[in-house]
């Protein structure tokens, strides 16, 4: 009977070592923003100010892993919208803006890749403002901070 439970037992921690590991929701937020954006190409390429307000979406998944950790943060514009400061213009504001880090616990090294996509649509043609940007950190066990800006890319259309 003995040998029974400790094979029993061998065998839970085997099928439980052979679970995938799965990410946590940590957060799963709606947060009011207020926030400014210079629209370069608004007001006939002028430019101007405009004043946004609506909710974001925050949603957060963590895994762990031995001595790493890892996180996924999405930021979601729900109902982003807006007036220019200049014209009066009407714009709404979309996109998905994503943070990934993963650190370890052993060495005390952090990585962090942040990409960042949004738009601003306004009232008729050539007003519409594009944003995307990536960008990637390295923290090492000295606490020396390199960041490398992949790419950064601003449209108007």
């Amino acid at each position: 009977m003995k040998s029974m439970t400790t094979f029993a037992g061998i065998g839970f921690l085997l099928a439980f070592l052979a679970v995938p590991v799965q990410a946590e929701v940590v957060a799963n937020d709606f947060v009011d923003i207020a926030l400014t954006e210079f629209v370069p190409c608004a007001n006939g390429g002028a430019g101007e100010v405009v004043e946004l307000t609506g909710t974001l979406h925050v949603l957060t998944t963590l895994t762990t892993t031995g001595n790493n950790v890892s996180a996924v943060t999405h930021f979601q514009q729900q109902g982003v919208s807006g007036v220019g400061l200049t014209t009066g213009d009407r714009y709404r504001a979309t996109g998905v803006s994503s943070d990934h880090f993963t650190g370890s616990l052993v060495n005390n090294l952090f990585t962090a890749t942040l990409a960042e996509s949004f738009q601003i649509i306004g009232q008729g043609p050539g007003n519409n403002f594009q944003y995307h940007a990536i960008f990637n950190l390295t923290i090492n066990a000295n606490n020396e901070l390199t960041v490398i800006h992949d790419r950064i890319s601003f449209q108007c259309k």
